[in-house]
C-alpha cells in the first residue's frame, strides 16, 4: 500500500512577529512533531521556532516546492501580511490539526 502524501508549505514563528521559518513537507503533522520535539537539529530547534501560523496544501510536491521558493524570496513584511490575512492573532494552528497547544508541551514561550 503506497504512503499517502500531502504536499504542504508551512510557516512557523517563534512568537508573533518573531523569527519566521518557511518549509515544505509531505507530512505536516510528522514535521510539526519533529520540530516541537527537537528530533531534527537545525534552524527551528536553534531559534525555537515552533508555532504554526500558516500552511497551504498542494496537489503535488513540485507545486509546493515552487510556492516555498516564492515565499522564501518575499520581503518579511509581505510574509507578515500573508500570515495576518488569515491568522491576525498569530494563533498556533497545530491545535486544529490535532496536536496539543504549545502550553501543554511545556513550551509556552515557543522554546
Amino acid at each position: 500500500m503506497p504512503i499517502e502524501r500531502n504536499p504542504c508549505v508551512y510557516i512557523l514563528a517563534s512568537k508573533p512577529y518573531g523569527t519566521l521559518y518557511i518549509g515544505v513537507t509531505s507530512d505536516l503533522i510528522k514535521r510539526l512533531w519533529q520540530n516541537r520535539e527537537g528530533a531534527v537539529e537545525g534552524f527551528t530547534s536553534r531559534h525555537k521556532v515552533h508555532r504554526l501560523v500558516r500552511y497551504e496544501m498542494f496537489g503535488d510536491m513540485p507545486s509546493a516546492i515552487t510556492r516555498e521558493k516564492q515565499l522564501k524570496n518575499w520581503r518579511r513584511q509581505w510574509k507578515i501580511n500573508l500570515i495576518e490575512s488569515e491568522n491576525p492573532d498569530w494563533h498556533d494552528l497545530t491545535v486544529g490539526l490535532g496536536l496539543p497547544p504549545l502550553e501543554q508541551s511545556g513550551r509556552q514561550d515557543g522554546s
